[in-house]
């Protein structure tokens, strides 16, 4: 918890404010949290009343809660590099995108880096992420416009439909083709049940989208393909 805070508060562009949201943790991270809110007046805290099961509960209530013109997320575990705030907000209002993110660097669950950076599409269209999700959450950056009344569905790949429900609205993601967040990959990550997975990503494609069958077939060939590809790396 305290290193993802620092990687915020080491960002090269200031004006920002960090909404914590702790979801009923067990361990000392409120502890943490607070000792921060302490020293710093841009980090604000919120607790859910009882523990939600999934990240979309937290993350919506900091969307609820948020005074800024966009949004990034980032997970306990998870690390931002110094400008990654300052290069995607210079790109977006350059270029007046709405979504952008950007590449990441993979590192060990002790923190080491060791140069395994993922490289994602440099752009996504919905008819794009159908097929396999090119937006990591760590590195997504969006404009309060296009989220709107949007908000994130409890739900397995939660992340994964609110990117759906964003870019349906014919708004296009673009990457800044810069590496700029640091994804803690755990054993339990890679171990995970990938049967399990599979059948979440049907149910999206062809049930929570409707898309025809012979279409959601195809999808979920390009993302077994695009999977494998990626667990491998």
């Amino acid at each position: 918890m305290a290193a993802c805070i620092e990687s915020v508060l080491a960002q090269t562009l200031v004006n920002w404010e960090m909404l914590i949201v702790d979801d009923c943790s067990t361990d000392n991270s409120a502890e943490i949290i607070l000792s921060y809110v302490k020293k710093d007046t841009r980090i604000r805290f919120f607790q859910t009343n009882k523990p939600s099961g999934s990240p979309a509960i937290p993350r919506n209530i900091a969307i609820d809660n948020a005074k800024g013109h966009y949004f990034a997320f980032l997970d306990c575990d998870d690390l931002w590099l110094p400008r990654k705030l300052e290069e995607q907000y210079s790109y977006a209002e350059a270029n007046n995108y709405l979504f952008v993110y950007s590449n990441y660097e993979k590192i060990t669950s002790e923190g080491i880096r060791n140069e395994r950076v993922i490289t994602v599409k440099s752009q996504a269209k919905y008819s794009d992420i159908l097929k396999s999700c090119e937006i990591p959450c760590l590195t997504a950056f969006l404009h309060r416009s296009c989220v709107g009344k949007l908000r994130f569905v409890p739900a397995p790949k939660e992340d994964y439909v609110f990117w759906l429900l964003i870019l349906k609205q014919s708004i296009v993601a673009y990457n800044t083709n810069t590496t700029l967040a640091l994804y803690r990959d755990s054993l339990a990550s890679r171990s995970s049940d990938k049967v399990a997975m599979l059948k979440n990503q049907w149910k999206i494609v062809r049930h929570l989208e409707r898309v025809n069958f012979f279409y959601s077939l195809y999808c979920m060939a390009i993302y077994s393909l695009k999977g494998l590809r990626k667990y491998i790396r």
